[in-house]
């Protein structure tokens, strides 16, 4: 019995009519060890041209044998286990683009696979489709750190014998990993995850009755922050009470978002979000108890960074005092002034009005 035919439209420089192109393997379900032939048929309903045709077999997205040949057959000598897939083939001529064969799944037996008396060879033996399938990824929830291991687990509610579990990237289907075992699940693992990881993932599962489908899954490859960096007000520049100083922390590299925390001396000032990456500020009223050093931490989950320490030191602004009273300046030893003898008030020492001060005896 042939293996699953989908029709499929051809490109519209064929005019109105419609072509169906088939792939059919012989046989349909080959055993391990034996070899195959995939036929790619034509069928339109047009009138045919004498357009000299071209073929090329796929599987999982591979070009099979030579590439492109006027043969519609392709001789695969021996198959194994691992040859079991999603295979399709094109058509083309000079003048046309491409038509591309719907897939079909093809499933390499054992040699021992059992044959069920009055089923016919080649079908499948009695049992339970695979039915309910779905892809997991540990760590949960799809976020997985930079150099870490991905692990793509996919799962079947029900099914009996050899399943063949397949997994695959992206929407456009790049096949990453076929394995055939007999149990409901198989995982697939990315010993350490880059960048380009960052994708969504689906998975099928097939015991020869026709591949059930996982719907997909978003993976999200993270990085740590780097170590950040931690600018106090402008550098260089002498600060006040009263002043107000800008911390600025900035991680250079790290997934987004990143909280900040801004420290004196180990004990938090306060935090502040960058949602999309980049560096956070924290504005800070001086005071004299200010100066010290200070530093800032970055975490974005998947570890904090600390800076390093940077001193800042508050200078303190001249204090005024208390002026004290004239007869205060005068020596018990002395004899009491008069107007006469003083010209200057002691206000002016402390900035005050010049003048005769008028002195009264103690």
């Amino acid at each position: 019995m042939l293996l699953g035919l989908v029709l499929l439209m051809c490109a519209p420089a064929c005019g109105p009519a419609r072509e169906v192109l088939l792939l059919t393997a012989q046989p349909s379900r080959p055993k391990e060890g034996s070899s195959m032939t995939l036929i790619c048929e034509t069928q339109a309903t047009s009138q045919k041209t004498d357009a000299q045709l071209e073929f090329c077999f796929f599987k999982d997205g591979r070009a099979l044998g030579q590439g492109w040949s006027s043969s519609p057959k392709l001789l695969l000598p021996t198959v194994w286990r691992e040859d079991s897939g999603s295979y399709w083939c094109e058509e083309k001529t000079t003048a046309l683009r491409a038509t591309r064969s719907p897939r079909i799944q093809i499933q390499v037996q054992d040699n021992d696979a059992s044959v069920v008396p009055g089923r016919g060879c080649g079908l499948p033996p009695e049992g339970i489709p695979v039915w309910n399938v779905s892809l997991e990824v540990q760590p949960p929830g799809g976020q997985v750190q930079k150099g870490k291991k991905l692990v793509l687990i996919c799962l079947a509610t029900q099914g009996t014998g050899d399943i063949t579990f397949s997994w695959y990237k992206g929407t456009l289907g790049l096949n990453l990993e076929t394995k055939t075992q007999s149990s409901l699940a198989a995982k697939f693992e990315i010993l350490a995850v880059t960048d380009s990881d960052t994708e969504k993932y689906y998975c099928t599962a097939d015991n020869g009755y026709g591949p059930s489908i996982s719907e997909l899954v978003s993976v999200t490859v993270r990085s740590p922050v780097s170590r950040p960096v931690l600018t106090v007000g402008e550098p260089g520049a002498q600060v006040f009470p009263g002043d107000v100083v800008e911390l600025r922390c900035e991680a250079q590299s790290g997934s987004a978002p990143i909280l900040y925390r801004f420290y004196h001396e180990d004990v938090t000032l306060g935090s502040s979000s960058a949602p999309s990456g980049g560096g956070a500020s924290f504005n800070l009223s001086l005071t004299a108890e200010h100066s010290g050093n200070y530093s800032c931490e970055a975490d974005n989950g998947l570890g904090p960074q600390h800076s390093e320490a940077v001193p800042l030191t508050v200078t303190g602004r001249a204090d005024l005092g208390v002026i004290p009273h004239p007869r205060h300046l005068l020596s018990q030893n002395q004899p009491s002034c008069t107007a006469a003898h003083v010209q200057t008030s002691p206000l002016s020492a402390y900035g005050g009005q010049e003048g005769t001060s008028h002195l009264g005896n103690p």
